[in-house]
């Protein structure tokens, strides 16, 4: 079916190509891209973007020896499709497939493992010094795109890098600009004058002789200002200023011109960077003219771009969250919405078309996010700042230092808490509720389902000390009414008894609740035991006085819960018991010591005993021992 494709089983393949070959095997390997994307999701725009300067990079260098970081990963498919991963393809994201990121386990061509955003740079400059220490020679590459450059730690490492003098190639992908036409010739010039051999071996040269000093730094500053005037697009001062020799703009999806280019940067060394300008989607239409829609659009039909959509029973979590902030930025004119680049994936593009003066996309800037929601409620404003649980881990210390010691009234809302399906182990949101529960006068909300969401962020509005940590997973809900019913408070460190009984209690947080309660009716039906069942509700403070009717009715408690079992739920309420020196076994159900690699939500709750099956079969060996 691919003249090309078909022959590709590694790099090494593709360096026996002309040059004049490449443009269809690009062609061709964002065909095999859509359709098997079509029918098994991942992140389409962003990787069919980037298909050229993946084949250029594996073409011009010698790869695996050398190395190529790709930032976040969602970028780096057709790496996988030329890496020997080309059938396994078809089942990327899936269980016992491959990663839909770059993964260090799965090929020796992933030279370091990203899922999350900012962090090629620092690991390159990493990888790069370590070839230096070893007395290798071998080239190393950063391709990061221009959103994932926003994030600080790019910035500290491309500080660091520009004052190390290591031999760093960055390929900057910016796919927020198109190439016109009419600028290509002098563009091309540029690129060509700046990397031709004879050009720097004047310059460096020059550099030598003049050694370091006040005559260096004030040519240093010319060169800057006469490529700032001369490639007025490029930022290729702030490159230059921070140590990097900067190069382009090119047409990053023109493969011809980048072979071109990359040729002459290999043969130089030290910190530099390519600028590319690219095409998000390129190559399939509606990719193109949506790309935000497309950067994972789900199945969708390749010959007409149409969308297969799943009708569902209930709403998603995320539409609930971006509902209720809307409506409670109507009632008080103190609440706004902060989030990190995700406003349509958590669903806060409602209030952004409602009152865009009352939200802020910050980009992908956790850490910034947290600390201006601080400075925010401060000022004495009321945010809602809504972070993936995943991602918020790096927004740790902030939360901590700028929020809790402060007594801030932050809302910190955890989209994709717990375990998220085919984005795998680097999105799992598995360890916020061990990581949060120990920060003095935080509150940490579960809510069980869509009508405790809304009531969690009411109950959140009218706290006066925070921070308030609202933590809710990927997907549908329980299809529970929500919109009309009374967004009542949920008082915090109060839960609520699903069902009475004896002899074992199962304590559940979040949905998870709504599970515990099914498994207790199974076994009811199936037995005739009675279990009791709680819906915990919060975290911290955790509820007491159900503890306590607990130890009176039960020798056996059963925690549930869609998060890292060491530290969480269990963990608390096995502290408790100990504490309490009573003989109660405890046994918890939830996330195991152990990464959980990409599967759907339902495969990877049943693996770890997340499943009303799991519930029966742990009260059932519960009642064996006690």
């Amino acid at each position: 079916m691919y003249d090309l494709l078909d022959k590709i089983n590694s790099p090494a393949d593709i360096r026996k190509l002309s040059v004049e070959e490449l443009p269809k095997l690009c062609s061709e390997i964002r065909a095999y891209m859509v359709d098997c994307c079509s029918r098994n999701p991942g992140h389409l725009a962003s990787s069919l973007g980037t298909v050229e300067m993946i084949v250029a990079s594996h073409y011009v260098f010698d790869t695996p020896e050398d190395k190529i970081v790709f930032d976040v990963g969602h970028q780096a498919y057709a790496h996988k499709i030329i890496t020997g991963r080309r059938e396994a393809f078809l089942g990327n994201r899936t269980k016992d497939g491959i990663s839909g990121f770059p993964n260090r386990d799965e090929s020796p061509y992933d030279s370091f493992g990203t899922g999350h955003s900012s962090t090629s740079i620092s690991a390159a400059l990493g990888l790069a010094e370590a070839a230096k220490m070893q007395g290798q020679k071998h080239k190393v590459l950063a391709m990061i795109g221009d959103g994932a450059l926003t994030g600080g730690l790019a910035f500290e490492g491309i500080n660091n890098a520009g004052a190390s003098k290591a031999d760093l190639l960055i390929l900057l992908n910016d796919n927020n600009q198109s190439i016109e036409k009419d600028k290509g010739a002098l563009h091309n010039h540029l690129l060509s004058l700046t990397t031709s051999p004879t050009y720097n071996k004047i310059k460096k040269q020059v550099w030598d002789s003049m050694g370091e000093g006040k005559a260096r730094n004030k040519l240093q500053r010319f060169v800057i200002s006469a490529k700032s005037l001369a490639v007025k697009r490029s930022g290729g001062d702030l490159f230059e200023a921070l140590g990097f020799r900067y190069f382009g703009p090119v047409d990053g999806n023109d493969i011809v011109q980048l072979i071109d280019a990359l040729k002459r940067l290999k043969a130089l060394e030290g910190p530099r960077v390519l600028h590319c300008l690219t095409v998000k989607g390129k190559g399939y239409a509606p990719a193109e003219a949506d790309p935000a829609t497309w950067h994972a659009p789900g199945r969708f039909n390749p010959e007409t771009g149409e969308r297969i959509r799943k009708s569902h029973p209930a709403d998603r979590y995320q539409d609930v969250f971006g509902y209720t902030i809307t409506e409670l930025a109507r009632k008080d004119t103190r609440v706004v919405g902060i989030t990190p680049a995700m406003a349509k994936g958590c669903g806060m593009s409602q209030l952004a078309r409602e009152m865009p003066d009352r939200f802020f996309d910050v980009g992908i800037e956790e850490e910034h996010a947290v600390t201006f929601s601080a400075g925010l409620a401060a000022g004495g404003m009321k945010p809602f700042c809504n972070i993936y649980s995943a991602f918020s881990q790096r927004a740790y210390d902030q939360i901590i230092h700028d929020v809790a010691l402060q007594h801030l009234p932050v809302v910190l809302c955890f989209d994709r808490a717990g375990l998220v399906g085919e984005d795998g182990a680097t999105h799992q949101g598995a360890f916020d509720l061990s990581a949060y529960r120990s920060i003095p006068g935080a509150v940490i909300s579960v809510p069980a389902d869509e009508l405790e969401l809304r009531r969690a962020m009411y109950t959140a509005w009218q706290q006066e000390s925070g921070p308030f940590i609202i933590r809710y997973p990927r997907g549908m809900g329980e299809g529970i009414e929500w919109k009309e019913a009374d967004p009542a408070i949920l008082p915090p460190g109060k839960g609520e008894c699903l069902a009475e009984g004896s002899g074992i209690a199962i304590l559940a947080l979040g949905p998870m609740a709504h599970l515990a309660l099914k498994a207790a009716q199974e076994i009811e039906k199936e037995s005739g035991k009675k279990y009791s069942v709680y819906n915990m509700r919060y975290l911290k403070p955790l509820d007491l006085d159900i503890l306590e009717e607990v130890s009176r009715s039960c020798r056996g408690i059963v925690t549930v819960e869609d998060g890292s079992i060491m530290g969480g739920l269990y963990g608390a309420v096995s502290e408790w018991v100990a504490g309490k020196g009573l003989g109660i076994m405890v046994e918890g159900l939830g996330i195991p010591d152990k990464f959980i690699p990409q599967a759907t939500q339902a495969q990877q709750r049943m693996e770890c005993g997340l499943s009303v099956s799991g519930i029966v079969s742990a009260c059932e060996n519960m009642s064996k021992k006690i």
